[in-house]
């Protein structure tokens, strides 16, 4: 059994969503408010452990989660045409592709833009000026505006990993210890 399949259709049915409704914004002129709709849809599922529960609930019915999304989304105040479509993933029992979804969603309103997303994890929080001079160094690497989603993670020790698309540039210092461990392992 291929245990890939399931995520890549996953992948593909949020994929399809995605599209759709970054089209019909886009054909609307309402990719802003498409945008912000993404970002607080995005932080809502990123707070609350129950939301997160809910859009993959196989117990829960249809009608339940139809109810549940359709308040969240007025709560935090997303498109109608996002509404829209949670009410239809919820009716066909797909609300679980949500994430993978919004993931879609931002990288085709960022290439809309002309933007690229760069994740950054860094050791400790990146400051205002640190964020800025890094954004204009890939802005220089990559020829796009960068848009930096920054992370902490204490154990790199020090330094940065930023991934760009596909591209991956790791310069923490737990990855060059790493480097130096197996490089003694191989003299030993």
């Amino acid at each position: 059994m291929d245990v890939s399949e399931p995520a890549s259709i996953s992948s593909g049915i949020a994929e399809r969503y995605a599209t759709a409704v970054f089209e019909i914004a886009r054909d609307n002129d309402n990719l802003g408010k498409l945008e912000s709709s993404v970002d607080d849809l995005g932080a809502a599922l990123d707070t609350s452990e129950e939301l997160r529960d809910m859009i993959g609930s196989p117990v829960l019915t249809r009608e339940a989660q139809g109810q549940a999304i359709t308040a969240v989304a007025k709560a935090v105040g997303v498109s109608p045409v996002m509404q829209n479509v949670l009410g239809l993933m919820a009716e066909k029992r797909r609300l679980f592709v949500l994430p993978h979804m919004l993931a879609h969603l931002d990288a085709m309103i960022a290439a809309h833009k002309g933007e690229v997303t760069a994740e950054v994890t860094s050791a400790q929080a990146l400051s205002a000026a640190q964020s800025k001079k890094l954004a204009e160094t890939l802005k220089a690497r990559f020829g796009q505006d960068v848009n930096i989603k920054a992370t902490v993670d204490e154990s790199l020790i020090g330094g940065l990993v930023v991934k760009v698309g596909s591209k991956m540039i790791d310069t923490s210092v737990r990855a060059k210890l790493n480097a130096l461990q197996n490089a003694m392992k191989e003299v030993g």
